[in-house]
């Protein structure tokens, strides 16, 4: 997808040396996939011991089929 953004010219700079990628597209495709990545994975830390969860594989093995 085509779009029009106003990024500083030091940070595209850096973007492009840090993901190694030879275009400035690229470049700010794969930096904002590992941005999201980061996020989803924060999100996944963030629940941690927030949930419970019953280990109760040996019930669920066991049960009579229906």
């Amino acid at each position: 997808m085509r779009t029009t953004l106003d990024i500083e010219e030091n940070l595209l700079n850096d973007v492009v040396k840090l993901t190694g990628e030879r275009t400035k597209g690229k470049a700010v495709s794969t930096a904002l996939a590992a941005f999201v990545r980061h996020q989803r994975i924060q999100e996944l830390r963030d629940m941690l011991g927030k949930t419970d969860l019953v280990d109760n594989w040996y019930e669920l093995r066991h049960m009579d089929p229906r």
